[in-house]
């Protein structure tokens, strides 16, 4: 039985393991530097930056979401976006992304969000599972990145 529930600060660990897990199924390991204290800030503190949902299959924690809300100024309304959706490998194919996919779009709606987004590596096999979904890749766009380090660069 697949159960999905909000991820509270006694999670943090579980959180910081499955974020590692994903890091090392995309190649990206080396690229994972936060330390416990800022993401249980951002994830659990006064302000709260993004929010992560739990999924648990026959009561075992088995993958997890992250998502924080953005604004369109085209459509005038909030988006959901989603930066993290994994799974673990042994509980693959039972329908839990699916699940968290679906609680994020429940939510998004109930948030009256014109749309969802996320990205995904060109290798993914998650790709075909999105476009089963009706997900558009936007292929004329170009994902830019500006790293904290350099910032000061630009404000002087």
């Amino acid at each position: 039985m697949i159960t999905i529930r909000k991820a509270t600060i006694n999670d943090i660990d579980l959180i910081i393991q499955f974020i590692k897990d994903l890091a090392e199924f995309e190649k990206l390991s080396d690229s994972v530097v936060f330390d416990k204290g800022t993401i249980s800030e951002n994830l659990f503190g006064k302000v709260q930056y993004a929010n992560c949902l739990i999924a648990e299959y026959d009561n075992e924690a088995a993958g997890f979401v992250i998502y924080f809300f953005n604004f369109s100024t085209f459509e005038g309304k909030p988006g959901l976006y989603i930066e993290d959706l994994f799974v673990k490998e042994e509980h693959r194919g039972k329908g839990i992304g699916f699940q968290l996919f679906k609680e994020c779009t429940k939510i998004a709606s109930e948030k009256s969000c014109g749309r969802m987004e996320w990205s995904v590596l060109d290798w993914n096999p998650a790709r075909e599972f999105y476009e089963k979904l009706g997900a558009n890749g936007l292929y004329d766009w170009i994902l830019h990145r500006l790293n904290a380090d350099k910032f000061e660069s630009i404000t002087g």
